[in-house]
């Protein structure tokens, strides 16, 4: 279940700063963009405007998910960089802490998702008509009841990482809607946009941005 928002009112953490592209560390439990409301109007892009008036929405995380985002500084960064999401040719990174030890060191989740409408904004498997979506995934530490996960997203489907690691039978702790009570009983949900590489709008070359988890 979603909880009230209370976003929290962390320092605006500045990970990369050029004159066409900047990308912050993005708290857990603060919406991207503005939801519907005026208790929802908080939001990152609000606050990143604040510091860069000029600064374009790219992309997004769940109000929940932690980790790097970009933004364009200009309408052709923005252009290129959501070119470069759409086409897949970003490289993203995640970490993840999850409800038990999977028995494998590594593989890959190919399970199509689509939204669940009666129930929305909730995602639910559907082999006739949900889109794509695959995820490669690595154990990093086994931690007893629970275990640290790499998750490389190969599609950007919503909540693709919190479902197909439910479908693995290991939910990602403390995730609102997937779950079970033991795994929920977490202060926050344990996913964070660990590491993004783009190819830089103006010049092409490989640009890394890097943000430790948190947890």
């Amino acid at each position: 279940m979603q909880t009230p928002y209370n976003p929290p009112h962390d320092p605006l953490v500045i990970l990369h700063d050029d004159a066409d592209v900047i990308a912050v560390d993005k708290p857990a439990g603060l919406l991207s963009v503005p939801g519907r409301g005026e208790h929802l109007a908080d939001c990152l892009i609000m606050r990143v405007q604040k510091v860069f008036p000029h600064a374009l929405l790219v992309h997004r995380l769940d109000r929940d998910t932690s980790g790097v985002m970009i933004f364009g500084l200009n309408p052709h960064a923005q252009r290129t960089l959501s070119m470069q999401f759409q086409e897949r040719q970003t490289k993203k990174m995640y970490v993840a802490r999850v409800w038990g030890v999977p028995e494998e060191k590594a593989g890959t989740v190919d399970l199509p998702l689509i939204v669940d409408w009666p129930n929305r904004p909730l995602q639910m498997f559907c082999h006739e008509t949900g889109k794509p979506s695959v995820t490669d995934w690595r154990l990093l530490k086994d931690q007893g009841e629970t275990s640290r996960i790499r998750l490389i997203p190969k599609t950007g489907r919503t909540h693709q990482l919190r479902l197909h690691m439910l479908a693995l039978g290991h939910p990602i702790l403390g995730d609102p809607f997937y779950g079970h009570e033991q795994s929920q009983a977490f202060p926050r949900m344990m996913l964070h946009a660990e590491e993004l590489r783009v190819k830089h709008p103006e010049n092409g070359q490989s640009l890394r941005v890097w943000a430790k988890a948190p947890f």
